[in-house]
């Protein structure tokens, strides 16, 4: 059995025209000039009277401040400054780059223009050295290596985390110096 009830309304985000409760408002013009503190019926009035609607715009001020605009204008403005803002957001990612402690000098090369890729696009490095067999009875030849990514990469990037072992492997993170630092 359903009800013939209207949907719920998605709450505005601000108050318009006759939604305005409070008795009087600080008024702002649809040219920007500031009115002042006017009666809120006066308020409707003269956005009734320029086409426009009376929108609550700060209703925490005392009294709150309302302005008279074209609200259909105002929120796709509101949402493409949300949208605008949305896009200059930057997630910074953790990359990740696998090393061997015999890993031969072209290999390392590309590892490393992978990690300066990473770098110019802002991300951090992760620098995973992973050991097998008897390699673990070599970790100094493994901490040699990390160390040679850490001078290679010294002009682009800093150390945020020291090399570090866990396990079988040895983590090192990077993190790109900041606009020239």
């Amino acid at each position: 059995m359903s009800r013939n009830q209207p949907p719920p309304q998605k709450e505005e985000a601000h108050k318009i025209n006759n939604r305005i409760d409070s008795r009087e408002v600080r008024l702002i013009a649809a040219d920007g000039a500031n009115v002042g503190v006017v009666p809120t019926r006066q308020a409707l009035t003269m956005a009734e009277e320029a086409g426009l609607d009376l929108v609550e715009i700060s209703p925490d001020a005392q009294p709150p401040v309302a302005k008279i605009l074209d609200y259909g204008k105002f929120k796709f403005q509101e949402q493409k400054r949300l949208a605008e803002a949305r896009k200059k957001q930057r997630v910074i990612e953790i990359k990740e780059i696998k090393l061997r402690p015999m890993i031969d000098d072209h290999d390392f090369g590309v590892k490393m223009r992978a990690a300066r890729r990473f770098f110019e696009e802002g991300d951090k490095v992760k620098v995973t050295l992973r050991f097998r067999g008897r390699e673990m009875d070599h970790q100094d030849l493994g901490y040699k290596l990390l160390l040679r990514v850490k001078s290679d990469m010294a002009d682009m990037a800093k150390v945020e985390l020291e090399p570090k072992p866990e396990g079988r492997q040895i983590i090192m993170i990077l993190t790109p110096k900041g606009k020239g630092g």
